[in-house]
């Protein structure tokens, strides 16, 4: 890849790459680090990265970082901080947009990485699997599974009112 190549790249991709990340940490700080971070690594590999291949590259790094700070995150949080979080935040939802994220945001790691990638990013079930190092068949499985958690979860009563 180019410099030109690269710089192209950066101009393309960084919003989505953003977007993606930000659904899956909700911290905007540490989404542009991850993002950051992921335009470093490819820095890092430019010579050997191909023009072609680098937007799948690019996500997966970055949802490679986002996993792990995640799981950074994830030690550091007691479990009284967490309980406090989901009385607070239950049932005070003021739009649609709200319920679908609350939903979103319920679905494992996995899940919800697959999902994003699919209905928010476009990906294909083939590049998800390169992104995430999954089989295309279990890109499908996770995919349906979420699905079919977030249909039931949106039509709970308790959760629409």
């Amino acid at each position: 890849m180019t410099i030109a190549e690269y710089n192209n790249c950066v101009e393309k991709y960084s919003d989505g790459v953003y977007r993606f990340i930000l659904k899956n940490i909700k911290d905007s700080d540490k989404a542009k680090d991850i993002v950051q971070e992921s335009f470093v690594r490819l820095w890092d590999k430019v010579k050997e990265v191909d023009y072609q291949k680098a937007k799948s590259y690019l996500f997966t790094i970055a949802y490679h970082c986002s996993i792990d700070e995640i799981r950074k995150d994830q030690r550091m949080i007691s479990m009284e901080e967490m309980t406090t979080y989901f009385d607070s935040t239950m049932n005070t939802f003021s739009d649609h947009k709200e319920i679908i994220n609350e939903a979103v945001d319920r679905l494992p790691e996995i899940q919800k990485s697959v999902v994003l990638l699919r209905d928010y990013e476009g990906y294909s079930y083939k590049e998800i699997g390169e992104i995430t190092n999954l089989s295309e068949a279990q890109v499908k499985v996770y995919i349906y599974r979420a699905r079919i958690f977030l249909k039931k979860y949106l039509v709970r009563l308790d959760v629409v009112i």
